[in-house]
């Protein structure tokens, strides 16, 4: 299914992922796409790239893919959702156990992308359904901790190379608008 993303973004997020799609991502075959109702990640098949689909417009959710697809080996992404079970909203207690030991990686990796971008960032449970979520402090020290080891050790190879490419972004960011700023402050007092 071809989706028209553009007009469901925001305009800065055209901007970072058309970015981060040239610089990091087509290169090594792979798209970020948004405008999804669901995330799904769509390994290469033929011709087409893979496709890191996210959440309608949602950053957040384009940077927790990113980051798994950054976790994923070289056989798992040659699959689509890289060859996982997927639980949906509505867990029991057991599988949202098991869902906060597999995400405790990703999402340390999508707080380090948040912080590449000043978006706040907390953990995500992906289990709306569930009012009453167990373990679920643990699970937010687990993610601070290997959050932390990734800032004193390094993040992975491809979640390093998104970190730096999503700050180069912001800086880039940064510089223009302050020459837009000085550029107005430069019209004004011409004007005066």
């Amino acid at each position: 299914m071809e989706v028209s993303t553009k007009q469901h973004y925001r305009p800065h997020m055209i901007h970072w992922i058309d970015h981060l799609n040239c610089e990091v991502l087509l290169p090594r075959n792979t798209r970020l796409a948004g405008g999804f109702p669901e995330p799904f990640y769509k390994a290469p098949s033929g011709d087409a790239p893979a496709e890191v689909q996210f959440t309608r417009n949602y950053q957040r959710s384009a940077l927790h893919e990113l980051a798994h697809w950054c976790i994923a080996g070289d056989s798992r992404r040659l699959h689509d959702d890289y060859g996982y079970w997927y639980e949906p909203d509505g867990r029991s207690s057991e599988q949202q156990k098991l869902f906060f030991k597999v995400e405790v990686k990703p999402q340390a990796i999508e707080k380090h992308f948040c912080e590449a971008l000043s978006i706040p960032f907390d953990v995500s449970l992906d289990n709306l359904d569930n009012n009453v979520i167990d373990g679920l402090e643990a699970f937010r020290n687990n993610v601070e901790r290997q959050y932390t080891h990734y800032t004193t050790t390094g993040l992975p190879e491809r979640a390093s190379v998104i970190y730096k490419c999503l700050q180069q972004w912001m800086l880039e960011q940064g510089r223009q608008e302050q020459s837009n700023k000085q550029g107005e402050d430069q019209w004004q007092c011409q004007k005066n």
